[in-house]
């Protein structure tokens, strides 16, 4: 498909401003209103054609309008009960998932809680937690991002804006270590011998912090510590998981078994996976309305994991990515005084600008010529595109990059 210069009109003006207007301000980014998309491309209001390098924020990891995935939403079309409360009601939908899950996940992991998004999912992962060890301290890192709900929150320490007059939980912050030099990779080993703790939680390749990635080190202390002092690990995937990184699941990349996951986004809800230890099993002891009970979304998720299979997917991410990898340094070797920081575990990349200011410029000169960029931390701009994507579609969407880069003054 053909990019070209886009050309925004009063339709799409006018949602924008009715939006603003009746809409509590979020995080939108540029005057993007999606009408529809094919493959790896999306399609606005003004039937304007994008390139999507952000895959709705990891949430559409095969694209838009697949065969697969148009066939589960005809089936569905007609049915007249597709949400129930399925924490209340069973459901099959509800059961596959469950029971798919548990199929691409470590064999210590053997049960899983539905909600409805990732903060969620991270939530229900702290009280698994807490229900066993009790309403200690939780630790989690500097540059965390696990969500807005005010638990999930506590443990959050990505950019002020989202923690400001929030209450918060008791909770312990460490260094976020993304080298195996870092002075303070060995912190953990001083804090859990000194005090009791309910969980650690991390992400394995850091979200709304700036897609920072973990020292291999970091995480082999993070498990071994908790191991040996009783502690849950909790491994947030909510934006990492479901093959994105070249594995079903980041920490594999690890070699380690956390005690609990979060994740979401591409599974279309959210997913609390644990181990038997850190499983509640008490009636009432977790519930969610809709949590398990929207039998579209769950059977859309589900086709996704096993398109990703079918179609060898995650082997795909792990050699695009690498491809992706080496254009972003290139640009880095071309530009060395804009880009800087090129890195990437599998198809979750990112860059680095010299500020804020310049990749909130590049991000927009890229939406102007049909390129869909999200930035992250204070300066970072990610790479992710679907997990689908080709390089002739990586090579057009590195072109439309540079010049926004080209530009920077």
């Amino acid at each position: 498909m053909q990019i070209k210069p886009i050309k925004l009109t009063s339709k799409s003006k006018k949602i924008v401003d009715k939006t603003n207007r009746y809409v509590v301000k979020g995080t939108f980014t540029y005057p993007l209103v999606i009408k529809s998309g094919k493959s790896v491309f999306i399609q606005d209001v003004d039937n304007n054609w994008y390139l999507d390098f952000n895959s709705n924020v990891c949430s559409a990891n095969i694209g838009y309008n697949h065969p697969e995935i148009a066939k589960v939403l005809k089936e569905y079309c007609s049915s007249s009960a597709h949400k129930i409360a399925g924490q209340d009601f069973y459901s099959e939908e509800q059961m596959k998932m469950a029971e798919k899950l548990i199929k691409i996940t470590p064999s210590n992991l053997t049960k899983v809680f539905l909600s409805n998004s990732g903060a969620e999912a991270m939530e229900n992962s702290i009280k698994f937690a807490y229900r066993k060890k009790g309403p200690l301290s939780g630790i989690s890192c500097t540059g965390a991002f696990h969500g807005r709900t005010l638990g999930a929150l506590t443990y959050t320490f990505s950019k002020p804006v989202q923690k400001k007059n929030y209450p918060e939980l008791p909770h312990i912050r460490i260094n976020f270590c993304t080298s195996d030099s870092d002075p303070k990779i060995d912190d953990i080993k001083d804090l859990l011998a000194k005090r009791k703790v309910a969980f650690v939680m991390t992400e394995i390749v850091q979200g709304e912090g700036g897609y920072n990635i973990a020292s291999q080190k970091f995480i082999r202390n993070l498990r071994e510590t908790t191991r040996e002092y009783d502690v849950p690990l909790i491994i947030d995937e909510v934006q990492s998981g479901i093959g994105r990184t070249g594995k079903w699941w980041a920490f594999e990349n690890y070699n380690i078994k956390p005690d609990i996951i979060g994740s979401a986004k591409s599974l279309q809800i959210g997913a609390t996976i644990s181990s038997k230890e850190y499983d509640p099993n008490e009636a009432g002891a977790v519930s969610s309305t809709w949590g398990g009970g929207d039998r579209i979304d769950l059977a859309v998720g589900l086709k996704m994991i096993e398109v990703i299979e079918k179609e060898k997917l995650i082997s795909k991410a792990s050699k695009t990515g690498k491809y992706i990898l080496s254009r972003l340094k290139e640009l880095e070797n071309v530009y060395p005084d804009k880009v800087f920081n090129a890195r990437g575990l599998g198809l979750m990349l990112a860059i680095d600008l010299q500020s804020t200011e310049i990749r909130d410029k590049v991000e927009e000169r890229a939406f102007r010529n049909g390129l869909l960029l999200l930035g992250c931390g204070s300066k970072s701009i990610r790479i992710v595109p679907p997990l689908i994507i080709n390089e002739e579609e990586v090579d057009m969407g590195i072109r439309i990059l540079e010049s926004a880069i080209k530009k920077i003054n």
